[in-house]
C-alpha cells in the first residue's frame, strides 16, 4: 500500500513553501487509495508549541487535505533511543566531544587547504580513557557512521542521483544537550510507518544520501524519493525572507480562496498550465509528478487573486453565506447583493467594503469640475428605495437638465455614487443603496 506522510515541524505557522509537500504527498496517497499520514516533528521541546499545531491542522482543513493519522514524535522518544542503541551495537553511531568551535575550526582549516569541510572522524580513534576524560569535563553528539560509497538513487523528480558518501560528514543523529535530530527520528518514523513515497524539497538531497544509508542499517526498505524545486520570490530572489507574510493563515485572512491556492500550488513548477480546480479531489485528479522539473520556481502571491475572483464568480450566495452574514448583509438581500458584487470582486474580504458602501454611501469620487453637476444631479434624485429602472429614470432627467451625455453623463455620475470608476452594472446597483447618495 502507498504511505505518504507530511512532517512539519511546529515552530511556526505553515506557509505557501511548506505547502508543496504536504499536497504532493497527500496527491499521491489519494491517487494510489493509500494512506496519508500528519506526522508532528515536535522533538525540539523549546520551539515546538502546540498553538502551531493547531494552526496547522486548521490551515490543511481549510484548504481540504485530510490525514488518515496524526503522528507526533514527542510521544515516540523510546523508540529513537532503541534505535539510537541498535545502531551503536552495531558500530554504525559513535561518540564525538568537538565544540561547536572547535568544529568550525576544522572546517576552516580544511577549506584553507582546499579541502572539503568534511568531519574527519577524529573520535573513531579516541581509547576509552581519552572518552572518559573528556565525558567528565564536556558534553558529546553522536554521529552515524556512513559507509564511504556512492549513494544512488532514481529521484521522481530530479532524475538518477548519485552522491559520494565521502564527500559528506558524517551526520550527527544527537546532539550534546541529548535532543534527537530530525535525521534519525524521521528514519525511524519513515521506516516503522511504512513510508513508501517522499517528496519534500531539493535542499534535502544530501539529507536523503545520509538517510538512505541509515534506513538500511536498521532493515527498513527505502522509499521513492522525489525533491521538488524550492520556490523563490517573483524576481528571483530568496523567498524564505518573505515568509513571514505568505503563512497559508494569512492569505485566509486576506479573503484567498482555498481552491485559488491548491490550483496553483498543484501545477506551479510544472510544464502544465495552472487550472482552476473547485476542490481538493479535482486537484488531486489532475496531479502529475512526472510533468514537474527542478528549476527554482517563482511565487508571486498576487496570482492568487484572479485565481480567487474567478473561483468566487462561480459561487451561489448560499456559498459564502458566512461571509454576507458577517459582513452584515441582511438576509433578504443576500442573493441580490451577492449577484450583484460577486464579478467584481478579489477576495472575500472585499464584500464588507462594497456592503458598507451600500447601507452607508460612498466617499464620492468627483472631479472639480464635475461638483456643481453632481450637486444637481443629486438634488434631481429621489431618496431610496430604488428600483431597477431608477438609474435609467434618474439619468434621462439630469441629461434632460443639464445636457450632458455619453460618458460625461455617467461617469461623473457612477464615480459619485460609488466612489470607484468601475462595478457592476448600474441600473442592478441602485436598488441595494440604502442611502441617498450625497456630497458629504
Amino acid at each position: 500500500m502507498t504511505t505518504t506522510r507530511f512532517a512539519p515541524s511546529p515552530t511556526g505557522w505553515i506557509h505557501i513553501g511548506n505547502l508543496r509537500a504536504a499536497l504532493f504527498n497527500y496527491a499521491i496517497a489519494r491517487q494510489n487509495g493509500g494512506e496519508f499520514i500528519l506526522r508532528i516533528d515536535d522533538t525540539d521541546p523549546i520551539r515546538s508549541k502546540d498553538e502551531y499545531v493547531e494552526g496547522l491542522k486548521q490551515d490543511l482543513t481549510w484548504l481540504g487535505i485530510k490525514w488518515d493519522r496524526m503522528e507526533r514524535q514527542s510521544l515516540r522518544m523510546d523508540r529513537y533511543l532503541e534505535a539510537k542503541q541498535q545502531l551503536i551495537d552495531m558500530g554504525r553511531l559513535y561518540e564525538c566531544f568537538e565544540t561547536p568551535t572547535e568544529l568550525d575550526l576544522k572546517r576552516k582549516k580544511q577549506l584553507n587547504m582546499g579541502k572539503p569541510p568534511v568531519y574527519d572522524r577524529a573520535a573513531l580513534v579516541l581509547s576509552e580513557a581519552e572518552k572518559d576524560v573528556l565525558r567528565a569535563e564536556r558534553g558529546s553528539h553522536w554521529r552515524f557512521k556512513l559507509d564511504q560509497q556512492r549513494i544512488e538513487w532514481e529521484d521522481g523528480i530530479i532524475g538518477d542521483i548519485s552522491i559520494d558518501a565521502a564527500s559528506v560528514s558524517d551526520p550527527v543523529l544527537f546532539k550534546n544537550d541529548g535532543q534527537i535530530l530530525y535525521t534519525l527520528a524521521s528514519v525511524v518514523d519513515d521506516v516503522e510507518m511504512g513510508i513508501t513515497d517522499i517528496v519534500r524539497g531539493s535542499d534535502h538531497v544530501t539529507n536523503t544520501a545520509t538517510q538512505i544509508q541509515i534506513i538500511q542499517a536498521l532493515g527498513g526498505t527505502v522509499p521513492n524519493f522525489a525533491h521538488h524545486s524550492l520556490l523563490t520570490g517573483p524576481q528571483g530572489e530568496a523567498l524564505s525572507k518573505r515568509l513571514g507574510t505568505l503563512a497559508l493563515r494569512d492569505l485566509r485572512k486576506q479573503g484567498i480562496a482555498p481552491q485559488a491556492v491548491l490550483s496553483l500550488m498543484a501545477r506551479l513548477g510544472s510544464s502544465d498550465p495552472v487550472e482552476l480546480r473547485n476542490d481538493i479531489t479535482e486537484v488531486v485528479a489532475a496531479f502529475d509528478l512526472s510533468k514537474f522539473g527542478s528549476a527554482p520556481t517563482k511565487f508571486d502571491a498576487a496570482d492568487l487573486v484572479p485565481l480567487t475572483a474567478r473561483y468566487l464568480a462561480t459561487l451561489d450566495h448560499t456559498d459564502v453565506a458566512d461571509t454576507l452574514k458577517e459582513a452584515g448583509v441582511p438576509d433578504h438581500l443576500a442573493p441580490a447583493f451577492w449577484a450583484v458584487v460577486r464579478d467584481n470582486i478579489s477576495k472575500l474580504d472585499d464584500v464588507a467594503p462594497w456592503w458598507a458602501m451600500f447601507r452607508d454611501g460612498a466617499a464620492p469620487l468627483v472631479d472639480d469640475e464635475d461638483t456643481a453637476f453632481i450637486e444637481k444631479a443629486f438634488f434631481l434624485l429621489d431618496s431610496p428605495p430604488y428600483t431597477h429602472e431608477t438609474w435609467a429614470h434618474w439619468t434621462a432627467v439630469v441629461k434632460e437638465e443639464t445636457g450632458r451625455k455619453g460618458k460625461a453623463l455617467f461617469m461623473p455620475l457612477r464615480k459619485a455614487v460609488t466612489g470607484r470608476e468601475r462595478g457592476p452594472e448600474m441600473a442592478d446597483l441602485m436598488p441595494l443603496l440604502q442611502t441617498k447618495p450625497t456630497l458629504g
